[in-house]
């Protein structure tokens, strides 16, 4: 009995043991950010301009299932001089437990004068460059165009110059361009490095690389300079909605919905498998554009008309996609979310909703974020081969 009872005993304290080791790999699975894992078992993506707004973008494409990467770090680039108050971003990632984010601050002086040659934040780029497995470049105001060389037309608006100082610089450090051809850029090293600019993201490489903006749409390109004039141009040509302007008080969204054209050669067709018959709507809320190409760039997607350019990709580095539209609002993905565009539509419109019914416009959403996805990982991958 004795003997019986010691085994029963050691039995039991066995059960124990597995049923602890089994909760704790639960719980590291579950933490798909568990530091212990070691660096070499995620895929780290610098994310400039990492505001709250961004931290949630972030977040509700990974829980929407729009970037699928199972063990995912996030590191917020910005500069200490930027008047964005990251702060709040930095509150909500604790106060949320994401602990798959993080932020770094660089502090070195930047002046127009210095942002297109080796400078002061040089060190860091490269830094940033060589621990990351893909990059992007996100949205916000209207960059200074003293910066391309151009004057300011009363319609831009300056906001915050040394977010741009900061973005523009770390392009050309990435890409190089026209202000320096014989400047070495980062992605010599690795070609295949996959980088998204979203809105002011597409404008920033193009600018960055030596290329210019037009200031504004509808009075440059569409020779408008009323509100109303706009709105009788249809909904194809608001790529910003116009009745935002014109009675804020409705509270409509800054957002318009349009049909955009692929380039059957660009990436949207020969490599996540549209048709260049295609038409998808996208979500966009911009009055600037490229203009003059930076070196290096090319046209993959504009407006139906063919007067606003859409989307952009690098001949020579693959993997370098800018969008002038919004693929991570998270309205495009949430049921929930509902706006209003015009003051016809008597009821708020899903915007998610909107994208079904105009096939295949979530489809190519949902394949632009598993393409990005897909070469971070591929990055990953062939980085950690490199000894």
């Amino acid at each position: 009995m004795k003997n019986s009872a010691l085994i029963k005993f050691i039995l039991l304290v066995f059960i124990v043991a597995g049923a602890y080791q089994t909760a704790l790999f639960s719980l590291s699975a579950d933490n798909r950010l568990d530091k212990s894992l070691g660096p070499q078992e995620e895929i780290t993506i610098t994310v400039l301009y990492p505001s709250l707004g961004t931290i949630k973008e972030l977040a509700a494409l990974r829980e929407n299932g729009l970037i699928n990467i199972p063990r995912l770090s996030v590191l917020g680039v910005y500069h200490e001089k930027e008047l964005t108050d990251y702060k709040k971003a930095q509150e909500f990632v604790r106060a949320n437990n994401l602990r798959w984010i993080t932020f770094h601050p660089i502090s070195g002086p930047l002046t127009e004068d210095t942002l297109f040659k080796k400078n002061s934040c040089s060190a860091e780029f490269e830094k940033i460059f060589e621990e990351s497995d893909g990059i992007i470049f996100f949205g916000g105001p209207d960059m200074p165009p003293s910066l391309y060389r151009e004057k300011t037309n009363l319609l831009t608006k300056i906001e915050d110059p040394y977010r741009h100082f900061l973005e523009l610089s770390f392009i050309f450090h990435l890409l190089a361009g026209f202000q320096d051809e014989s400047f070495k850029p980062l992605l010599e090293s690795r070609p295949q490095f996959p980088i998204l600019g979203i809105c002011l993201g597409c404008q920033s490489f193009n600018v960055g690389t030596g290329g210019t903006l037009t200031q504004d749409i509808w009075s440059e390109v569409y020779g408008k300079a009323y509100v109303e004039d706009v709105i009788a141009l249809g909904r194809e040509i608001w790529h910003e909605n116009p009745f935002n302007l014109l009675a804020p008080q409705e509270k409509f969204t800054s957002f318009s919905l349009h049909a955009i054209k692929l380039d059957g050669n660009g990436k949207f067709c020969a490599a996540m498998g549209f048709d260049p018959k295609e038409m998808p709507y996208i979500y966009s809320s911009h009055h600037q554009q490229v203009e003059k190409l930076g070196k290096g760039f090319r046209i993959i997607a504009t407006s139906l008309d063919g007067k606003v350019v859409e989307a952009i990709e690098h001949e020579r580095y693959p993997n370098v996609l800018g969008v002038q539209f919004h693929p991570e609002s998270p309205g495009l993905y949430d049921p929930e979310i509902r706006v209003r565009f015009s003051p016809q539509e008597m009821e708020p419109v899903n915007p998610r909703s909107f994208l079904e019914d105009h096939p295949p416009s979530l489809a190519f959403h949902r394949k632009l974020w598993a393409w990005v996805s897909q070469k971070w990982a591929e990055n990953h991958l062939e980085a950690s081969r490199i000894p």
